[in-house]
């Protein structure tokens, strides 16, 4: 556990007699035998234990071993984030010796944070310290054995990480004691990547959703209810439609693809955004909203995407893609955009093993003291390419256009031009690829001298422009000649409804779209932020008939 006395006074704080007496309306005392086990490792069915006499102990499990992290004793709780997601239980529970206890369920937890800001804040504060410190140690049984030349590899760890899930991972390649658990297992080394779960179970290269399934990171969906507000995307734009909504008394759900942040959750640093002067990750910025959407009871489903939509009549049905079939009586669309790929015919080799798509703590550890190459000109390029400068040995920023003045910040540039490490080629484009299992070498061309250069770069990260994620919609909204989504005053003839649609409305009424996905606005994180929270308002309008 953390070692200095304010750490540990932050992450296990303790409830005053005024406090225990404030929380006994929202639980239920209950008396616990010693040595009872009160929730396990995988248990999901649980709340909040608050000690009222005796002693309790959290212990980890790891390969059937146990572990205590802590024991609790009068005004003492348990609990961390998982309790308001409903996902299992990353370690065990059990009373040390006979307890009497107060159970505070799920619900009842969040209507402290709804209803008592003070208590709501202790509980939040000690929830997200504790995550913290799961995650550093990998405290929750999960171990992913893989290869750095694996794409799948990669895919698997930017979703545990971009989940906040703890787990252990050991490269076949540079692990020493990785023999011993394959010999273990019985598992071959072209079965990797795998994830050994429990240290019993494994799945061999489980798709997200496998692998969400298998680690409770989705409550069940009701498809037998019908939802206020289905947000499609949890990019910034969806977070916040999801914080307003929720916070708002509506019934929403949210359904997010693979991790929550979207593009801009795989930024290394984001500086330019209003209330955080020295930057913030956008992980860490999408995990904050993550969890203020829980707090307010929004439903998130992880690892499932939108498949079809159903939009002739409201309630409008969402087809997702396990078959099942959500309802809303409105939507609000923020799936987003992609990055583009580069028109190679082999590019698809080197997916996740040596072209990326995001520039994240995940991928650098991949690098190490090589020179690697950045395509792209905008925000997101600039900000992987400075992150990226201190843990390579140099990096080339490749452009189309003669330079970064037309579409990235003035204060990257700057940065960018004060760095030996970085160099900026303007006029220039991939045009080869070359490797094996691994990206080994890439052929440039500089447009204006029709010069080209051969690099012995590994690693590429690409961060050109972006298309739409409009496809599922098949022929229900109208879209612009480049498939972003029409919206408001642009919609014109394509609107049917004789009032005018709400900004941000699309061709259907009820059904809005913001962020990235949206035709006409502004690529920045603010501005999708902005739009999340303001759809909400006209939400409001259209399911009070307006």
């Amino acid at each position: 556990m953390p070692e200095t006395a304010e750490q540990l006074e932050a992450m296990f704080p303790k409830l005053d007699d005024a406090q225990v007496a404030r929380l006994a309306d929202f639980g239920r005392q209950r008396r616990a035998a010693a040595d009872e086990i009160l929730f396990d490792l995988g248990d999901a069915d649980h709340g909040v234990f608050v000690v009222l006499s005796g002693r309790i102990e959290v212990a980890n499990v790891s390969n059937g071993e146990e572990s205590v992290l802590r024991s609790l004793g009068r005004g003492e709780f348990t609990g961390e984030l998982t309790l308001l997601s409903g996902r299992r239980s990353l370690v065990r529970c059990r009373a040390r010796e006979s307890s009497v206890l107060l159970e505070i369920d799920r619900p009842g937890l969040r209507r402290i944070m709804q209803t008592d800001a003070a208590l709501g804040e202790t509980f939040l504060r000690a929830f997200l310290l504790r995550r913290v410190y799961l995650i550093a140690h990998s405290v929750g049984a999960a171990v992913l054995v893989g290869s750095n030349h694996s794409g799948d590899t990669l895919r698997l760890r930017e979703f545990l990480t971009r989940n906040g899930y703890p787990h252990t991972y050991l490269d076949v390649e540079r692990d020493p004691d990785v023999q011993g658990v394959l010999d273990q297992f019985e598992i071959r080394v072209t079965d990797v990547p795998v994830l050994i779960c429990g240290g019993q179970l494994v799945l061999r290269n489980p798709s997200n959703a496998e692998a969400a399934a298998r680690f409770g990171l989705n409550a069940g969906i009701d498809e037998g209810d019908v939802y206020d507000l289905i947000v499609v995307g949890a990019g910034p734009s969806g977070l916040a439609a999801a914080v307003y909504g929720a916070s708002e008394g509506l019934k929403v759900l949210v359904i997010e693809s693979t991790a929550p942040g979207g593009q801009a959750g795989a930024s290394s640093r984001i500086e330019n955004y209003l209330g955080f002067p020295t930057g913030i990750s956008g992980q860490d910025l999408a995990n904050r909203a993550f969890v203020q959407a829980e707090k307010f009871g929004a439903q998130i489903a992880i690892a499932r995407s939108a498949r079809a939509i159903k939009c002739v009549h409201p309630p409008y049905a969402i087809q997702l893609d396990d078959g099942g079939t959500v309802q809303g009586r409105s939507i609000i669309v923020a799936a987003g955009a992609q990055y583009r790929k580069l028109n190679l015919p082999n590019i698809a080799q080197f997916e996740g093993a040596g072209i990326y798509y995001a520039a994240t703590l995940v991928e650098a550890q991949l690098c190490g003291d090589v020179e690697v190459a950045v395509v792209g000109g905008g925000n997101s390029a600039g900000q992987a390419a400075i992150f990226l400068s201190g843990l390579t040995r140099h990096v080339h920023i490749l452009v189309r256009k003669a330079g970064l003045a037309e579409t990235m910040s003035r204060y990257l540039i700057a940065r960018i031009e004060a760095r030996r490490e970085i160099t900026v080629k303007p006029w220039t484009e991939v045009e080869a690829l070359e490797g094996g299992t691994h990206l080994e070498r890439v052929r440039w061309r500089d447009s204006k001298t029709g010069i080209a250069e051969t690099h012995e770069i590994q690693h590429i990260f690409l961060m050109t422009g972006a298309n739409p994620n409009t496809a599922w919609l098949g022929a229900c909204l109208a879209l612009d000649e480049k498939h972003f989504i029409k919206t408001g005053a642009d919609l014109g003839a394509d609107w049917p409804a004789s009032r005018p649609p709400f900004l941000l409305e699309t061709s259907v009424p009820g059904i809005f779209a913001v962020g990235d996905i949206r035709a006409g606005s502004v690529k920045r994180v603010a501005s999708a932020v902005g739009e999340g929270s303001m759809a909400v308002q006209f939400v409001h309008k259209v399911l009070a008939g307006g």
